[in-house]
């Protein structure tokens, strides 16, 4: 989403309060393929559900959690590698000896992890960028192999031993619906390895999209409440802590990624180990609460940022406004949890006068490694 106008801000330029209001009054709003994204990933959660329940995976799921394997291997790259994390911090809490890694690195470093008695999960949501590619090459002894991907025909799906396809459809850039559909399918497949109840499963997964539409309903208020919050920014964090780290780390590359400015995901308590240094009144620092003892040391880092002269908001069920997130069960909270994080991302890029998403350097499969 961008201001269009004879005389637009330059690329990268966050506009103050006052022009923002004179960009309310004399620019007209561009709608791009990035918001429609956004706003269409209510209904790619319930294809995506539809779709992974009819599966019939009982055999193989059977075979992943009877098999005699000695680790479970969690890979991908860019917003596909976040999407992993609270699947890789599950199995850990429930004594699997699970690893994650960026597929590059795992192909150049610890190729040797692949072996027969390694579970290997794979997350793209192309299932043919260059690392995935480079990865079904490797020749190495067979492992048994998941797929999570949103396309049918691509090398990942027709050369893994099962497939998780999600149903989000055509994506114009930035990953949105592509990374919530995969966060649900990984969530899927962690409640069959760990023999949770179907009709539990399904009942948690199904509150995701009717609390999104929820959410997006407001999405232009949401956009002006948030450029408010964040005109005259210079540096911008996005934190959290558990399975909250995976929305935190996705900020931090869509930031990127959809604005041409420069944020960090990262997670709350390494903020505190040197980039806390950096406050001063244009630095602003979103905070996903989480839950437990968690959501005490958010609300305790969003004050301390305020007192030391920075700016944050917290990312809660307890919120208001475009920082309240719907209240889900805890177990699909990272799915919800991008919800603010893509509305700073359309404030941001508003308030900088480009439209949100539209890449001009890269593609959006990654041919290169």
């Amino acid at each position: 989403m961008a201001w269009v106008s004879p005389e637009p801000p330059a690329p990268g330029c966050i506009a103050t309060a006052a022009d923002r209001l004179r960009c309310h009054n004399e620019f007209m709003v561009i709608e791009g393929g990035y918001l429609r994204d956004i706003l269409a990933q209510p209904a790619a959660l319930s294809d995506t559900l539809a779709a992974i329940d009819a599966a019939s995976l009982g055999d193989t799921v059977k075979r992943c959690r009877g098999g005699r394997f000695r680790r479970v291997v969690l890979t991908a790259m860019g917003g596909s590698y976040w999407a992993l994390y609270p699947l890789h911090l599950r199995l850990l809490r429930h004594g699997w000896n699970a690893i994650l890694l960026e597929t590059a690195e795992l192909i150049h470093f610890v190729p040797s992890l692949l072996g027969p008695e390694t579970l290997l999960v794979v997350c793209s949501q192309s299932g043919r960028s260059a690392e995935i590619v480079r990865l079904l090459d490797l020749e190495q002894p067979d492992c048994f192999s998941v797929a999570v991907t949103n396309t049918a025909d691509s090398p990942l799906a027709e050369r893994s031993d099962a497939v998780l396809l999600t149903r989000a459809g055509a994506e114009f850039t930035v990953s949105s619906k592509t990374y919530v559909t995969a966060l649900m399918a990984l969530q899927w497949l962690g409640d069959a390895l760990l023999d949770v109840d179907r009709e539990r499963s399904r009942a948690e997964l199904s509150q995701a999209a009717p609390g999104m539409a929820e959410y997006l309903q407001h999405w232009r208020e949401h956009v002006r409440e948030v450029e408010a919050a964040v005109a005259g920014v210079r540096d911008i964090f996005v934190l959290g802590r558990g399975p909250s780290l995976a929305a935190a780390g996705l900020g931090g590359l869509i930031l990127k990624e959809s604005t041409h400015l420069h944020g960090e995901g990262m997670s709350a308590a390494a903020f505190r180990h040197g980039p806390f240094e950096m406050m001063h009144p244009a630095l602003y620092a979103l905070v996903l609460a989480g839950d437990g003892e968690g959501a005490g040391l958010a609300s305790r880092l969003v004050q301390d940022v305020v007192a030391a002269g920075g700016r944050a908001s917290l990312a809660a069920t307890a919120a208001a406004g475009a920082f309240r997130l719907p209240n889900v069960p805890g177990s699909i909270r990272p799915i919800v949890e991008v919800l603010p994080i893509e509305i700073l991302t359309l404030a941001l890029a508003s308030l900088a006068g480009r439209e949100a998403g539209k890449f001009e350097r890269i593609e959006k499969v990654t041919a290169v490694e």
